[in-house]
């Protein structure tokens, strides 16, 4: 880790106290940190693997977007991890998929779900991973090899 310096006008260093207390960092370089993550995800390059987290609302009085959005995830099948939909009153419902795949195609998907008529609040948080080829034994007690995602601390935009 490298100490760097910077000069804030007061309103933004007020902003960035405001932040810290509500995200509760311990200190202003991991509300920076965290702020940073977060600012940079937009520029992640859409060759990177992740897991996507898309949250959004949904006015389920609207025609066919009840059948639409679940079908919609079906056509992605290979990418979707899970679902959940709550209902928040009679015709609204708040929804999450959790997909993984390349961070361009997830963006493009998300994007489509929040251009819906219909669909508001969207959000789409992307976490940075990479596949590991792992060999070992589970309880079954005979060994194997199988993928798993491990979490990075941030994209590689070395890859770009």
């Amino acid at each position: 880790m490298q100490r760097i310096t910077i000069t804030l006008e007061d309103d933004l260093l007020a902003a960035l106290d405001e932040f810290m207390e509500r995200s509760n960092s311990r200190n202003r370089s991991e509300a920076l940190r965290e702020m940073l993550r977060r600012g940079l995800e937009h520029s992640t390059p859409d060759t990177a693997d992740c897991v996507g987290i898309i949250s959004y609302t949904m006015d389920l009085s609207k025609r066919d977007l009840s059948r639409k959005v679940p079908r919609s995830r079906h056509d992605h099948h290979d990418k979707t991890i899970a679902a959940l939909s709550a209902p928040l009153d009679h015709d609204t419902a708040v929804e999450v998929a959790i997909m993984k795949g390349r961070t361009g195609p997830i963006r493009d998907y998300a994007n489509s779900l929040f251009t819906e008529r219909g669909v508001r609040h969207g959000h789409l948080s992307l976490v940075p991973v990479k596949h590991e080829l792992q060999h070992h034994t589970h309880a079954e007690g005979h060994a194997h090899q199988h993928s798993h995602l491990k979490v990075l601390e941030r994209f590689d935009h070395d890859d770009e």
